[in-house]
């Protein structure tokens, strides 16, 4: 179950197919006191179904059909344009009220304003996780629910942190501890292979994709090291893969060093949790995804592509609802590529219900990646990075709606440790018996490995600044890096080599190159970057009270 430290509501909606097409049960599963567990009957009726084909006229690129409802009980939304306020605003506001009215009513309402009170009394937020288990109901935008008009909506609060989740799941594995943001962005195919539209000239192509990279690491970098994570030496680590080939991206993954996969590119549904495209002709589903995050221990995936959160269709072209010519489209259960990769153990997804802009994600995603250096949980990281959406994009435009976030029910949101377990960024959360460094040994200078991650080059961007006239150093050297051992108590360090020349390791055999490859590192290794003729260091253990001064 989650962590303790922030009350939990979970909400699921089912079908009752034995009491008709429109009749769902809403079942509180999880609440913070036994008497929360309320469950209720409800009927979907024609005004939602009315509201969400509006919605899908003026927002949508991809129209679903209208769900099977029962008759209307009150007055549909009408798009006159002598009311105050822009048509998509009012538009925007009179679904998030009825989607809420629906959700939160009798028994349900009593449980979740007694769970507010609550998590008031403990002066923390509630964390509400939404289960739709009716397909049909996926596709709606359930973040742009509110309690009244003029009130916020339940995706932006802070105090009620939201998010989706799915209790159809493997359970979720022992998870490491992270202390630094460690992102591999991978920048796969830009457009729909199957119209050929920007493929003319692949050495552009792949130029483009390539400014692109570099353009979204500076923003991740950036952002993982400003505002109140720089100040406390959280480091983020951001490595590139352009249009890779599936097994390319597999051996990324594999060096079990990232706790954040971002994706960028083109995605379509599929009944295997769609597909994401690395290049034209190489595609994976999100399956065969599933089971190198999980087993590499990524905590979260995010993907700035088309239908992410959107379940696959199967077409009847028998017609809709007995009208001829109008294909009905049936939600696969349990396709959309976040319910999926969630199903398999990943703890948290965010994807995009819809298409997204590229300066929109841009913008979602700084703020996104600042929130998480500061170590907010996910959801609440979320949060924010929304409401910056909103404040740049408005509210009558339905950019801040679209990023879903799905987590899953055993996890807790946590991505980074919070400060106050441990400011040094090793596994244990006791007090801290070691610190990691190394130690020059032609003047004694000593450089600390900090929040688990040492980058070394040439680069002024890594944390130790090799000589740029030591011969072999390349810009992007090595790491070392910390990592939790199978109990999640003792800590192991390990020197990953990526450099040109290799990194030189002193054994008992002599002077062994390092190429391309990780090797443990035990204390008072002694190691050379680039070439045997450069400076020498020692990978040293200290006790904190016997640390010398900082190179």
């Amino acid at each position: 179950m989650p962590s303790p430290g922030i009350p939990y509501l979970s909400l699921a909606v089912t079908p009752l197919q034995a009491a008709g097409t429109a009749h769902f049960a809403i079942h509180v599963t999880q609440a913070p006191y036994p008497g929360g567990l309320v469950l209720r009957d409800c009927i979907w009726t024609n005004n939602l179904s009315q509201l969400w084909q509006d919605w899908q006229e003026m927002f949508s690129s991809r129209r679903m059909p209208p769900y099977p409802t029962a008759p209307a009980i009150a007055p549909e939304f009408i798009a006159d344009a002598s009311q105050p306020g822009s048509i998509s605003s009012r538009l925007m506001q009179t679904l998030g009220v009825h989607l809420w009215q629906w959700l939160f009513e009798g028994s349900v309402m009593a449980s979740f304003s007694h769970s507010q009170g609550i998590a008031a009394g403990q002066n923390k937020p509630l964390r509400l996780r939404l289960e739709i288990r009716e397909p049909n109901l996926i596709a709606l935008p359930w973040e742009i629910m509110q309690d009244g008009p003029g009130r916020q909506a339940i995706s932006l609060s802070q105090q009620l942190l939201f998010s989706r989740t799915t209790s159809d799941v493997n359970p979720l594995p022992t998870l490491r501890s992270d202390y630094t943001l460690r992102i591999l962005l991978v920048l796969g195919q830009a457009t729909d292979p199957a119209s050929g539209i920007g493929l003319a000239n692949d050495t552009l192509q792949t130029l483009k994709l390539e400014h692109e990279a570099e353009t979204l690491a500076q923003v991740l970098k950036t952002s993982g090291n400003s505002g109140i994570g720089a100040a406390k030496g959280i480091a983020c680590q951001v490595d590139q893969l352009v249009q890779p080939t599936p097994m390319e991206l597999i051996q990324a993954l594999e060096k079990r060093v990232y706790n954040v996969l971002f994706y960028a590119g083109h995605g379509m549904p599929g009944p295997d949790g769609g597909l994401i495209f690395l290049r034209p002709d190489m595609s994976l589903n999100g399956t065969e995804l599933a089971q190198v995050l999980t087993r590499c221990q990524v905590k979260l995936a995010v993907f700035n592509a088309c239908w992410g959160a959107q379940p696959d269709h199967l077409e009847d072209a028998s017609g809709l609802k007995g009208v001829p010519g109008v294909k009905w489209a049936q939600p696969m259960p349990r396709s959309s590529l976040a319910e999926v990769l969630v199903h398999h153990g990943v703890p948290a997804v965010l994807a995009m219900r819809d298409p997204i802009a590229d300066q929109e994600a841009i913008s979602f995603i700084h703020v996104f990646a600042q929130s998480i250096a500061q170590r907010m949980p996910i959801d609440q990281a979320v949060a924010v990075a929304r409401q910056n959406l909103l404040t740049l994009y408005r509210f009558n435009q339905q950019t801040w709606t679209l990023p879903v976030l799905y987590m899953h029910p055993e996890f807790d949101g946590e991505l980074l440790k919070p400060l106050e377990t441990s400011e040094t960024g090793f596994g244990s959360p006791e007090p801290l018996t070691h610190v990691a460094c190394l130690r020059s040994l032609n003047d004694g200078r000593v450089w600390q490995v900090r929040g688990g991650l040492m980058k070394i080059g040439r680069s002024t961007e890594n944390d130790l600044v090799l000589k740029e006239n030591e011969a072999g150093v390349s810009r992007e050297h090595a790491m070392i890096l910390c990592r939790d051992g199978q109990d999640g108590a003792d800590v192991s360090y390990y020197l990953e080599d990526f450099s040109r020349f290799g990194t030189w390791m002193f054994q008992p055999a002599g002077w062994q190159k390092v190429h391309h490859q990780e090797v443990i590192l035990k204390p008072k290794t002694q190691l050379k970057f680039g070439s045997l003729q450069n400076e020498a260091m020692e990978f040293i253990v200290f006790s904190p009270g016997e640390l010398p001064p900082p190179g």
